[in-house]
């Protein structure tokens, strides 16, 4: 039995052990150039934090965060599901947590998303009463989006409102409050929330039909006088198919509307799928083919990926005077929703940033494109 003296020596080895590893990881997180530094000119950069992120579970990880990014997006504890679980309960711990986080790191936090209708809290399969559908949409506007009125920069108001084709999604909302439940989702969230941006974001914006069902319903909300502010491209495309015409063409189109255009989720998928989109009720089957790089990422694939990305930062960078955000949905290659969606377990690649928080070689290309 190891006396209490030689516990109190292993005790002090192990945290000098802690203490130089933490150290290690923080210059190494020193070493690397800084994203948000490199386009501090230009617009902010962003990424989308978990919980263990925003607890700062991980000092590492934490100082890495703040030193790549000046914006951030909260993956889940935002939407209704979490921060509204019952009809009369509220949770709003680790939101407040992530304002906090905001402040302390020098970090523009977007709301998102107040509107959705995937991810919804279980009661509301239970409602049949329009009454009632309408009162949890007012209700949850007013209350989330007026308790962070000027501690966060923006809120996703609506998200995902539109089918391919450009026409409205068949939700609970259209179903029970009508086609002009979107411009009341506006009107709610301008009168809680006057010091906050209020986005549109979508998957597939970008491409033709979808881009313009989407101008269409912006048209819509600026006619009833409601204040938008911006749309969200979420950005959510496949390495060698990035659409860049379609891409280009749309930063054009919304920006002549008078809105901010930001590209809210983006990745760069490099593992085989059968659909376009970020529709996160659709599955694929698990087989071999369907998971081809759990070894390691080919260096083709690479730099293909990293030729993308080079040219998408370079057509950012040509309209930097329409675009204000990138906001990279993941810190890491681990992060990733990717990786287990649509198929579940995949080992994916999508990010700038290897499992390690390594840059990869889609990093550099960015960071000379700032140049």
């Amino acid at each position: 039995m190891l006396s209490n003296k030689s516990i109190t020596s292993l005790s002090t080895a192990l945290l000098l052990l802690i203490n130089v590893a933490t150290e290690q990881g923080g210059a190494l997180a020193q070493s690397i150039p800084s994203l948000r530094d490199a386009f501090k000119n230009d617009f902010g950069i962003g990424t989308a934090l978990n919980n263990a992120q925003i607890e700062e579970r991980d000092p590492q990880t934490t100082e890495f965060i703040a030193r790549q990014f000046n914006m951030a997006t909260p993956e889940n504890i935002m939407k209704s599901a979490l921060i509204h679980p019952k009809w009369d309960t509220y949770n709003f711990e680790l939101a407040d947590k992530l304002v906090e986080f905001g402040k302390k790191h020098k970090i523009k936090i977007n709301g998102h998303t107040l509107i959705w209708h995937s991810q919804l809290p279980m009661f509301i399969r239970g409602i049949k009463s329009q009454d009632s559908i309408r009162t949890f949409f007012t209700d949850h506007i007013k209350t989330v989006a007026g308790r962070y009125d000027g501690k966060i920069l923006s809120w996703d108001v609506v998200n995902e409102a539109l089918n391919e084709d450009g026409t409205m999604r068949k939700t609970v909302f259209l179903q029970q409050l009508g086609d002009d439940y979107v411009t009341e989702a506006f009107r709610l969230a301008q009168q809680a929330a006057p010091k906050t941006e209020l986005y549109y974001n979508d998957y597939n914006n970008e491409q033709p039909a979808k881009r313009a069902g989407c101008i269409a319903l912006i048209k819509k909300i600026q006619a009833a006088g409601v204040r938008i502010d911006g749309v969200g491209i979420q950005g959510h495309w496949h390495v060698g198919n990035v659409p860049f015409k379609d891409i280009e063409e749309s930063i054009v189109q919304y920006g002549a509307l008078g809105l901010k255009v930001m590209f809210t989720e983006l990745d760069i998928e490099v593992l085989p799928r059968n659909f376009q989109g970020a529709e996160v009720s659709q599955r694929m089957t698990a087989n071999a083919e369907s998971n081809p790089y759990t070894n390691g990422l080919p260096d083709t694939v690479q730099q293909q990926l990293a030729a993308d990305y080079e040219a998408l930062f370079k057509l950012f960078l040509k309209h930097k005077d329409k675009v204000t955000r990138v906001t990279f949905w993941g810190v890491n290659d681990g992060q990733s929703w990717l990786n287990n969606w649509p198929v579940r377990g995949r080992t994916n690649y999508p990010l700038l940033f290897d499992r390690n928080n390594q840059p990869k070689p889609a990093f550099y290309k960015v960071l000379a494109a700032s140049k």
